[in-house]
């Protein structure tokens, strides 16, 4: 029979091994945190710590671009993110999707077949077709937010109203007018130029450009001068 030490050491082992076989189920059962490798160029900074080429970050890094900075976060198969300069993101990933927060600045998406991938701005939110491989660029600027399609199919989502866009094209999101911002420079998005003017100084411009058109005339015929008659030998 065993005496009280040994039916005590049998507990301890038996209550050690209910421990680890319960810690090792809920280990498994948690799910692990993603890691993705990070390429940069210039000045870069995870979690506000200068970013190293080639280094692993971890899902929910916060990555910020300095000017003429640039950054790509490789995800495998998943696919990857490139950050330009001058840009501030939350990214969050899995190896079936890809969750984004620009607050400014500017990332090229580019995903695999089966992965959803959503960028979120102050304007908007842009929804890849979780269907096919899709590639899209987000540019959040001061005012407003442009999302570009370069492969497959985004969905541009502003409050309640939804925009497919497809390779090639593009929408914009945002009031391109809203003061303190500076203009946006990208061709056919800036707001058109308002012009009004009093009817008395369209009049006064049409009858300055008259009598520029008159003097025009006068002043060819004084410089070819009269005309010549010939009149025939007798």
């Amino acid at each position: 029979m065993l005496g009280n030490k040994g039916i005590r050491k049998l507990i301890t082992a038996s209550t050690l091994v209910a421990v680890w076989t319960v810690y090792s189920m809920v280990a498994l059962a948690a799910p692990g945190t993603s890691t993705a490798e990070i390429t940069v160029t210039g000045q870069v900074t995870v979690n506000g710590q200068a970013a190293i080429s080639n280094s692993t970050i971890m899902s929910g890094s916060s990555i910020v671009t300095g000017p003429d900075s640039t950054a790509t976060v490789s995800l495998g198969k998943t696919g990857r993110i490139e950050i330009l300069g001058g840009t501030n993101l939350n990214l969050q990933f899995t190896d079936t999707s890809i969750v984004g927060i620009v607050s400014i600045g500017k990332v090229r998406v580019s995903t695999a077949p089966g992965v959803a991938a959503t960028i979120t701005s102050k304007d908007a939110v842009a929804i890849a077709d979780a269907g096919q491989a899709d590639s899209f660029v987000v540019e959040v600027e001061c005012s407003h937010t442009h999302v570009d399609g370069l492969a497959g199919v985004v969905t541009m989502r502003e409050g309640t109203n939804d925009k497919q866009i497809v390779a090639g094209s593009t929408a914009t999101a945002g009031n391109l007018e809203q003061t303190g911002c500076q203009p946006c420079l990208r061709p056919n998005s800036a707001p058109p130029l308002a012009f009004a003017a009093p009817w008395w100084l369209i009049l006064v411009a049409a009858g300055v450009v008259g009598v520029g058109i008159l003097l025009g005339r006068k002043h060819d015929t004084e410089i070819g001068g009269g005309v010549v008659v010939v009149s025939p030998t007798r």
